[in-house]
């Protein structure tokens, strides 16, 4: 029973609720990251070098085989490196990481000015 006790303080904790938050905003801002750089940036770069969709590039390895290509059965799928996919998710990395430095950089101007060091509880 204690375990069940520890956990419902652990749970009612703030600090757990910041991170529930924290976890439900990052979700959300994590499809938006992912819906301006497929909708906004990759059109923009693919235009730039010749027309084409970052999300398709990519080095195959072994074709498709194909069961009955009459009705599109495939037996095998493609086996390949996908290059684009993997500057999708770099360009959303950099956006992330450039959105967390700023925020950051942000609070810690603002304990500064406040003159309160992060991580001091506030006073009731």
């Amino acid at each position: 029973m204690k375990i069940i006790q520890e956990f419902k303080e652990f749970a009612v904790k703030g600090n757990a609720l910041d991170l529930a938050v924290g976890v439900i905003i990052g979700a959300a801002f994590g499809k938006i990251v992912k819906s301006v750089v497929d909708d906004i940036f990759n059109p923009a770069i693919g235009m730039l070098i010749g027309g084409v969709d970052l999300s398709n590039i990519k080095i195959p390895l072994k074709h498709a085989v194909e069961a009955d290509p009459t009705k599109n059965i495939v037996a095998q799928p493609e086996v390949a490196i996908k290059i684009g996919t993997f500057l999708n998710m770099c360009i959303e990395f950099f956006i992330v990481a450039w959105a967390v430095f700023l925020l950051v950089k942000a609070i810690n101007r603002l304990a500064e000015k406040t003159g309160v060091p992060l991580g001091t509880p506030p006073k009731p």
